[in-house]
């Protein structure tokens, strides 16, 4: 299942489509503005909210949780140990850890689990400027979640690159 994110959209007040392999809108990013945290909404087509995702406040280093339903789901940070700078750790409510590693930057990266591939972003294969895809591999992974997590690494790291 792939689906496609307009790249250039990922500014906290913007709004933009997540389309379906198809061309069919099947996600909403709800940028929220003024706010003192940065907030996003992952949306169905109908509007109904089914991600919630911000930066955590009070931390040591950048994070962003990722709630449905009011409830902790996953929250995303740099990995520490890491001798690479784009390297992600997504550590689910349950204590499951997922790993991002790759070239966030440049949209060219994979989220993994326990070494099985979940998903694989990357721009290779598409012709259209500032779009990258986010293909969900495994039938049984959640794909909001999936899309939830990428959009927060790139946030982050963007984030990241504009301090340094």
């Amino acid at each position: 299942m792939k689906f496609l994110v307009r790249d250039r959209l990922l500014g906290i007040g913007d709004d933009y489509w997540i389309e379906d392999e198809r061309g069919r809108k099947a996600f909403l990013v709800d940028g929220k503005a003024m706010r003192l945290r940065d907030t996003f909404e992952l949306k169905d087509q109908q509007g109904r909210v089914l991600i919630d995702i911000h930066k955590k406040m009070l931390a040591l280093r950048d994070a962003m949780v990722v709630e449905r339903d009011g409830e902790p789901l996953a929250t995303i940070r740099r990995k520490r140990l890491s001798l690479l700078r784009n390297h992600y750790r997504v550590t689910l409510a349950d204590g499951t850890e997922l790993d991002v590693s790759g070239k966030i930057l440049d949209r060219e990266f994979v989220v993994e689990y326990d070494g099985d591939l979940l998903a694989h972003i990357s721009r290779r294969w598409l012709r259209v400027r500032e779009t990258y895809g986010v293909e969900i591999v495994r039938e049984d992974a959640d794909p909001a979640l999936l899309i939830a997590v990428a959009v927060c690494v790139i946030h982050l790291a963007e984030k990241e690159r504009e301090e340094d």
